[in-house]
């Protein structure tokens, strides 16, 4: 190992993560050249120390620890910390605290032999928050921005065929720190690979890529020469897939008459045009083999980059965005870097999974929120098609106002974006630049959107900061306007108020904390019926649960592959969110929002994304057919198979084949009906089982893609016959006695508060009114033939609901009529119904109604009605704080069953809200793990007559007035029968 480092070493005097105006010192200009050949992976173990403070000498025992990845994740003392808005430190910007983490990794490395005379550069992928190199003692650099590459010229520093030592300093605090609040859980560490390269010293420097979906073509080079002046002769040559392109001389002549270009510089352009030109949407994904080559005077290749492109057009016409013409809808979602074992650090696989599933539901679009992702993020969004808003590393959330117009923080803002757009410029994927993201605004903004739009006119800028003030202003730094969390009230009202001056997409909408996103389906009717509104980005991709051992407290690290499945950690573990790891200050479950679990696991909100999406869809059922409609933009449907199922009250379910019929994107055409419906009356539902017909670069053959329904007839309310010489049997309180019941049915006001409850503060308002402790008493019990009558009132804080149930003997069973009557005071509750609970041995339920993935009344679109079946274990949705979930929308009637096929069924009166659980609501409330919970032997049944929608209240606006819980009277009716 070498030595500490000395006082006086540049890096050390530098004190970088104490100087703002220090963005970087040694670091080589970010660059678009894809190096994927004579690359030295340095990735593995390296020797560790993690020490109190960047002044603090190294010294003692080395661990070790693995790069890429973060200490926090592995078994260092210093653990992850969450917060949202909050720096975890009390310092204003520019200073960080004196207690400041700081990884020294060091290991030794081979140079190849073979490198000799060669150009050799190291570059780190990320580190968090400033890095610091040295070579064999000697210092090399500094860099900050942590998600981005740095890159170091090494040649004069280490000897081919030698060994050499290399040593990466993180420290976690900085200045830096202070415009990287991302709501997100802060590490720190080297969070992407490192390695080093070689190049002959004559060698690309950039390739600058501009493919128009008209079939144009030009690559812009820039050349450089460590050696000294760039030699005579050079030049540079190119073919696209066989296509030579032409070097153009005209612009070769004016650089070198031009006086700005160095000696060490020089440019060339390459162009082509192409004919019958496969241009690059997010639907048909096309891509080119792009090769540039730098040759010597004499011929010989000194240097070659290699790229995939894509020829596409980028532009705002009005209020419109367009892709090579078209408008598009932006179906976006928001994504960090995240693992539950790694944290920040995210393998190729997974990215790639990431996607998979993205597209499996029906996204076409990404937001990096809130920094650039890894470079490997957008090779897969360029080879599988999505549209992404690139952001750049900037967010100062708890000091915004100051730093959006403090010059100490000028060059890091030009700088951070700069390098961005330098990087991910030829990725046809990349639609929009993206100033950063709750930043406030001010001049170190302008001044970032000026060199983008000087370099990079191919693009628009968006900036959410830019625009909030006011959606119409123009020159200002964002070309969209994108707000956050806005209302669709408001959206809409700008849209057609005359005034809207561009194009309007959400940067943030739909806030995906626990169960949520009610209203999702009436946003994207209103987007895809209002002109000048064009989509969002969902708040967002991952619930950010790092795998916990309860016992210890410790994240499990890279060793927990296996010990989760399906959103659930193995016992022993969980799921931790902020405050887990024992941190002072931390923004608790917010960081679980996303719309997959931990794992990657599906949420039921996709299911709805994946409808709302659907690439084909039955506009309408008339007497004489069917009529489709093709919703893409640029693909026809002979990609997609389906096959018709009209399901039946009865309980049949029928198949036929369905050809799809030929449409371009924007047609529709009538098919006939494939069934003759039966003559019995009874619901009849028919839906289109739509799957690709081949494989998909995203999906094999055969995989879902949407599953669009219409009702063909009407139910036909059924009157239960009664039985007079039967007594239906209450106790002395008026509870239903049944032998299949362990808790006869009450009134039920309350549930386990969502996530939205809780922070958008209807939940308080609810345990104010003390409807999680409504007092049973009964007023009046009244025996008839085959009849009881029960009037109960039940009493709380500020209010009396008086409740009336009525049981009838009937065939097989007892039919209840209820009606419950809520004081003007309850304006807004969570639901008004019936619970009760049965005997152990229940096992399976299976339903007629929507599902059969869970459902809510502002969140079902994507539950298509028929027959479903699902153990009752698994009707759970397990969000990370325990709270009302697994519920089921528009039940018209259900069983559940034990093994021997024993049981009971319930048939409702209309469509309601039904769900069944191992846990009471008020077991959900208590617990902050789904450890802490112990399911119970029976089932706890909700059957609402009204219940109140989810909304995205916990950051954003609540549920429509429409899915509220109105006071006054409300009545339901169900039937129960043994099996």
């Amino acid at each position: 190992m070498t030595d500490a480092p000395r006082p006086t070493d540049p890096l050390i005097a530098l004190r970088p993560w104490e100087a703002p105006e220090v963005t970087s010192w040694g670091r080589l200009p970010m660059n678009a050249v894809d190096r994927r050949s004579g690359v030295l992976p340095l990735d593995g173990d390296w020797s560790f120390q993690l020490l109190p403070a960047p002044d603090a000498p190294v010294g003692g025992a080395w661990s070790s620890a693995y790069v890429p990845g973060v200490w926090t994740m592995q078994g260092a003392d210093d653990l992850p910390q969450y917060t949202n808005v909050r720096m975890p430190f009390p310092q204003f910007p520019p200073h960080s605290p004196a207690a400041n983490p700081t990884g020294v990794y060091e290991r030794e490395v081979d140079v190849p032999a073979e490198w000799a005379g060669r150009r050799v550069v190291l570059q780190v992928g990320a580190a968090e928050s400033v890095l610091l190199v040295h070579v064999d003692g000697r210092p090399v650099g500094v860099s900050k921005d942590s998600h981005l590459a740095a890159e170091f010229d090494l040649t004069g520093l280490v000897r081919t065929g030698a060994r050499t030592v290399v040593r990466l300093t993180v420290v976690k605090w900085s200045d830096a720190s202070h415009i990287e609040d991302q709501d997100q859980w802060w590490h720190g560490g080297i969070t992407r690979s490192v390695l080093l390269y070689a190049t002959d010293p004559l060698h690309l420097a950039d390739v600058t890529v501009r493919a128009s979906h008209g079939g144009e073509l030009r690559v812009d080079c820039k050349v450089r020469d460590t050696g000294g002046a760039l030699p005579e002769g050079w030049y540079v040559s190119g073919d696209l897939e066989g296509q030579l392109l032409t070097q153009d001389a005209e612009f070769d002549r004016f650089n070198a008459e031009d006086d700005r270009v160095s000696d060490f510089l020089g440019e060339a352009r390459l162009t082509a045009t192409v004919p019958d030109v496969r241009t690059w949407n997010a639907e048909l994904p096309e891509l080119y083999d792009l090769t540039v080559r730098l040759h010597r005077a004499d011929g010989t290749v000194a240097d070659t980059a290699r790229h995939r492109i894509g020829f596409r057009d980028v532009e705002i016409v009005g209020r419109d965005l367009l892709v090579n013409g078209e408008r598009v809808f932006i179906r976006g979602v928001n994504r960090h870097d995240f693992h539950p074992l790694t944290g920040r650090t995210v393998s190729y696989d997974d990215m790639r999974a990431d996607l998979i599933t993205l597209k499996r539901f029906g996204f076409n679009a990404i937001r990096t929120s809130h920094y650039p992702g890894d470079p490997a993020l957008y090779d897969l969004a360029d080879e599988f098609g999505f549209y992404v808003v690139d952001e750049a590393d900037i967010e100062s959330h708890d000091h915004a106002h100051e730093i959006a117009d403090d010059p100490r923080y000028l060059n890091a803002f030009v700088d951070r974006v700069s390098r961005m757009v330098l990087r991910d410029k030829n990725h046809p994927s990349v639609i929009v630049w993206s100033l950063g993201n709750e930043s406030d605004y001010g001049a170190n903004h302008d001044a970032a959107a000026g060199w983008v739009r000087r370099h990079d006119p191919t693009r628009p800028i968006q900036y959410e900061g830019a625009a909030k003030l006011d959606w119409a202003a123009t020159g200002d730094a964002t070309d969209i306007a994108c707000p956050m969390y806005a209302s669709l009230e408001e959206c809409v009202e700008h849209a057609l108020s005359g005034r809207q001056t561009k194009p309007l997409i959400w940067c943030e909408y739909s806030h995906a904390m626990g169960n949520s996103n009610g209203t999702l389906a009436d946003h994207w009717a209103a987007i895809e019926s209002t002109p000048g509104l064009q989509g969002g980005f969902i708040w967002e991709f991952w619930d950010h649960g790092i795998l916990q051992r309860v016992n210890d407290g410790r994240p499990v690290g890279r060793g927990g592959v296996g010990l989760f499945d399906n959103g659930v950690a193995a016992p022993g573990h969980r799921w931790a969110y902020g405050g887990d790891f024992g941190e002072a200050i931390h923004d608790g479950a917010f960081i679980a929002d996303g719309v997959v679990f931990p794992d990657r696991t599906p949420k039921p909100v996709m299911y709805e994304h994946r409808e709302i999406a659907a690439p084909v869809r039955i506009e309408c059922f008339r007497h004489e057919g069917i009529v489709l409609g093709n919703h893409q933009h640029f693909r026809g449907l002979a990609w997609l198979a389906a096959e018709w199922e009209l399901s039946l009250a009865d309980g049949r379910t029928l198949t036929a084949p369905a050809e799809l019929p030929d449409l371009r994107p924007g047609e529709t055409a009538a098919v006939a009906l494939p069934f003759e419906l039966p003559e019995e009356d009874g619901e009849a539902w028919l839906t289109l089982r739509v799957t690709t017909a081949g494989d998909e670069p995203w999906a094999p053959r055969g995989t879902v893609v949407c599953v669009p329904q219409v009702r063909l007839r009407e139910a036909v309310p059924q009157t239960p016959v009664t039985v007079q010489n039967r007594s239906v049997e209450v106790d002395a309180d008026g509870l239903l006695v049944h032998p299949l019941l362990t808790c006869a049915p009450t009134l039920s006001l309350w549930r386990a508060p969502t996530d939205n409850d809780e922070l958008g503060g209807m939940a308080p308002r609810w345990r104010g009114w003390g409807l999680d402790a409504l007092v049973r008493k009964v007023a009046d019990v009244r025996l008839g033939v085959g009849r009881a009558t029960v009037h109960a009132e039940y009493v709380c804080e500020t209010g009396v609901v008086r409740h009336v149930q009525v049981f009838t003997a009937v065939e097989g069973g007892v039919h209840v009529e209820e009606s419950a009557e809520l004081p003007e005071e309850f304006h807004d509750v969570a639901r008004v119904g019936s619970v009760f609970e049965t005997v152990a041995g229940l096992d399976l339920m299976e339903w007629y109604g929507q599902g059969p993935w869970e459902s809510y009344p502002d969140r079902a679109f994507g539950a298509p009605v028929g027959h479903h079946s699902v153990p009752v274990d698994e009707l759970f949705t397990p969000y990370l704080r325990p709270q009302e979930s697994g519920g089921r929308h528009g039940v018209r009637h259900f069983t559940l069953s034990a093994p021997d096929a024993t049981g009971l069924s319930v048939v409702l009166d209309e469509p309601r809200q039904v769900s069944v659980s191992r846990y009471r609501a008020a077991d959900l409330t208590g617990a902050a793990h789904h450890d802490e919970l112990v399911p119970r032997a029976g089932c706890v049944v909700h059957i609402d007559a009204a219940h109140r929608g989810l909304g995205t209240a916990s950051c954003g606006p609540d549920t429509f007035s429409s899915y509220l819980v109105a006071p006054g009277v409300h009545r339901w009716s169900w039937t129960l029968r043994a099996l």
